[in-house]
């Protein structure tokens, strides 16, 4: 449906728009659609299933039944440089030393480069929302795309976009 277009790549204006600690952008953003979608459902059952983790199975079938998913995380995002230690570090430098850790997202990340990544989310949910798809923002469709190597990004998440007479994404 060329509507679902219009308003990924809405959300995607959205998400790069959206403010970001000292200006600094480490966004990434990724518009998935048609066959594309039930690669990620299967993808998404395979995962479930390997590792034998619930609900991977059920968020696949709402991949399927997507006219698109936007795909929004952070890549290689250096910290703010505040030493804050909201990262759990006592400084930036620490935080830089750290052994990097790959387990379904990379990490350690500054927290406020995570806090970037939620905004941006979140203005582009809702964008999503005045435009009247229905949307979800779904952890698992992140940890599939980076298993199945669609994108290296550190941190990411999955918005499955729908316009249905009900929401898939609530009541499941």
């Amino acid at each position: 449906m060329k509507g679902v277009d219009l308003v990924a790549e809405l959300m995607a204006i959205s998400a790069v728009t959206a403010p970001k600690a000292k200006g600094e952008n480490f966004l990434q953003i990724k518009i998935l659609k048609g066959p594309a979608l039930k690669k990620l459902a299967k993808g998404m059952i395979a995962f479930g299933d390997r590792l034998k983790k619930k609900d991977f199975d059920r968020d696949a079938k709402n991949v399927q039944t997507s006219g698109a998913v936007v795909l929004i995380g952070v890549s290689k995002a250096t910290p703010a440089g505040l030493n804050c230690g909201a990262c759990g570090f006592s400084s930036c430098a620490e935080l830089l030393k750290a052994k990097p850790l790959e387990v379904e997202f990379r990490g350690p990340t500054c927290a406020f480069r995570i806090l970037d990544l939620g905004i941006a989310l979140g203005s582009s949910v809702k964008t999503a929302s005045i435009l009247n798809v229905d949307n979800r923002i779904m952890y698992r469709i992140g940890a599939v795309v980076r298993d199945m190597n669609v994108v290296d990004w550190d941190f990411v998440m999955g918005i499955p976009l729908s316009v249905t007479g009900k929401s898939p994404y609530f009541d499941r």
